[in-house]
């Protein structure tokens, strides 16, 4: 599948960055990796296969699709 860059609030490369997969539409997050026991603790019906990334408020406000 083809992967278009949507954009990024990061300086020189750093993740977070935002991405549409060009045939679903769907969206792929770029970020930094959650780790915090507590956070982790609070998510609720987690599939082994997911991860959870940290996303600035200002890259969604900028970038996300308003579709």
């Amino acid at each position: 599948m083809t992967l278009r860059f949507i954009g990024t609030t990061s300086e020189h490369g750093n993740c977070p960055t935002l991405y549409e997969v060009v045939e679903t539409g769907d969206i792929l997050v770029q970020g930094e990796r959650e780790t915090n026991p507590e956070h982790l603790a609070q998510l609720r019906d987690v599939k082994e296969s997911e991860t959870f990334v940290v996303i600035p408020r200002e890259l969604l406000t900028r970038f996300a699709p308003k579709e």
